[in-house]
C-alpha cells in the first residue's frame, strides 16, 4: 500500500500545474475579450493629461441586422465546403503532373500553378465572372466563386500535396515493387495514405483560410455573408456595424473549424503510436 501511495504522489503533483493553467487560461481569455468590448463600447474616458476613446456602435442596428446579415454564414459555408473539395482534386493532379516525367503535363501543371499563385485571388475572381462570357461561358455568381476559389487554392495545395508525397520514404516505394505493385498502385496503396496523414494539417489550415476568403465573392454580386453586410450597411449608413457582424461570424466558423481540426489531429497523433 505504501508504494502505491508513493506512485500517485508524482501523478498528482504533475496534474496540479495543469489545472492551474487552464484556470489561468480562461481568466485571461476573459479579460480580453471584456477589453475588446470595451474597445467598442463608445466610451470615453478623461484621465487628467490625456483621454481614452472607443468606438461606438449601433448596437441597435446590430440586434435588428444581425439576423439578416446571418442567413449568409449558409452560402458562407457550402461555397467553402464545394471549393476546398474541388480544390483538393485539383491539387493531387497537378501534384501527381509535377512529379511526372512527362515534359507536358510537367510544364502544364507548372503553369497552372505560377498563374494562380502569382495573381491575387481577387481579379480571378473578376476575371472568371466577367471575360468568361466573352467566350461565351456564362456563370452565376454562385458557380464562378467556386471555380474561384478551387483554381486557386489547388494551386497553393499542390505544393503540399508534392511535399507531402515527397516524404514518404523512397523506401517504401522499392519495397512495393520489389512486391511486384505497379506504379499506379504503390501510389494508391502505399504512398497517398502517408502523404495525406502528414498533409492534413495543413489541408485544414487552407480550408479555414479559403472560408474567410469567400468574402471576395462579394465583389461579384454574390450574397454570402460579406455580400449582406455590405446590402444591409451601405443604404443605411452602417456599413461598419455591419461589417462588425460579419467579422463576429468569421470568427466564430474559424473558432469552430479550428476547434474540429485539432480534434482530427489528436486522433491521428494518437493512432500513430
Amino acid at each position: 500500500m505504501a508504494d502505491k501511495a508513493l506512485d500517485l504522489r508524482p501523478i498528482t503533483a504533475r496534474r496540479r500545474p495543469i489545472s492551474r493553467f487552464r484556470v489561468a487560461l480562461i481568466a485571461w481569455w476573459c479579460v480580453w475579450l471584456l477589453l475588446l468590448l470595451f474597445f467598442f463600447s463608445g466610451v470615453r474616458l478623461n484621465l487628467g493629461a490625456f483621454t481614452i476613446k472607443t468606438i461606438a456602435l449601433d448596437w441597435g442596428f446590430i440586434a435588428i441586422w444581425w439576423p439578416f446579415i446571418s442567413r449568409g454564414v449558409i452560402v458562407t459555408f457550402q461555397l467553402s465546403i464545394i471549393s476546398i473539395v474541388l480544390a483538393v482534386v485539383l491539387a493531387l493532379l497537378a501534384a501527381l503532373a509535377r512529379l511526372s516525367r512527362v515534359a507536358s503535363l510537367n510544364s502544364l501543371a507548372g503553369l497552372y500553378t505560377s498563374l494562380m499563385r502569382g495573381t491575387p485571388l481577387f481579379l480571378q475572381f473578376i476575371f472568371i465572372y466577367s471575360a468568361l462570357p466573352q467566350l461565351g461561358l456564362v456563370l452565376n455568381a454562385f458557380p464562378s466563386a467556386v471555380l474561384a476559389l478551387s483554381l486557386n487554392y489547388g494551386a497553393y495545395m499542390s505544393e503540399i500535396f508534392r511535399a507531402g508525397i515527397q516524404a514518404v520514404g523512397r523506401g517504401q516505394t522499392e519495397a512495393a515493387a520489389a512486391l511486384g505493385m505497379t506504379p499506379w498502385q504503390t501510389m494508391r496503396r502505399v504512398v497517398l495514405p502517408q502523404a495525406l496523414r502528414i498533409i492534413t494539417p495543413d489541408i485544414g489550415n487552407q480550408f479555414i483560410a479559403m472560408q474567410k476568403d469567400t468574402s471576395l465573392a462579394s465583389a461579384i454580386t454574390l450574397l454570402e455573408l460579406m455580400g449582406l453586410a455590405r446590402q444591409a450597411g451601405a443604404p443605411r449608413q452602417r456599413f461598419f456595424e455591419a461589417l462588425v457582424v460579419a467579422a463576429i461570424w468569421y470568427w466564430l466558423m474559424t473558432i469552430v473549424l479550428t476547434y474540429f481540426q485539432g480534434q482530427l489531429e489528436h486522433r491521428m497523433s494518437r493512432s500513430d503510436r
